[in-house]
């Protein structure tokens, strides 16, 4: 079995996460979205989800595409890619790639860049 990772906040589901998922589930045969925690939401952006976090895991699990739902590392740690041991991470537009080696894998998983999706973003939809 091909397993397939793709991270996020998932905050707000709009077209543009549908076709991420959509795109990434193409990449192998199991499908598993790690939710960023509020906590790092918060370290990392600067602010926390409209959602909490197992609200952002509830609807996701929703999903067709979606086969698991994880909740991501804390602030600091790095342990949820080891659990889980893809064989692909796919990657959105506005993902940075270099993260994945804070992991600390001891194998080399194919990274996948999923392009943007007609300019679909939680940044653009909660500005207005």
């Amino acid at each position: 079995m091909k397993k397939v990772v793709v991270f996020g906040v998932f905050d707000l589901l709009h077209p543009g996460h549908l076709y991420f998922l959509r795109e990434a589930k193409k990449y192998g045969d199991h499908l598993t979205v790690v939710i960023t925690r509020d906590a790092r939401v918060l370290h990392e952006k600067g602010h926390t989800p409209k959602l909490n976090e197992r609200e952002r895991v509830e609807m996701v699990s929703a999903l067709r595409d979606v086969d698991n739902v994880a909740l991501g590392d804390k602030v600091g740690e790095w342990k949820i890619l080891r659990k889980l041991k893809p064989n692909v991470i796919c990657i959105g537009y506005d993902q940075d790639a270099t993260l994945i080696e804070c992991a600390g894998l001891t194998y080399r998983p194919k990274i996948v860049r999923i392009t943007q999706y007609k300019k679909y973003s939680s940044r653009v939809i909660t500005a207005h």
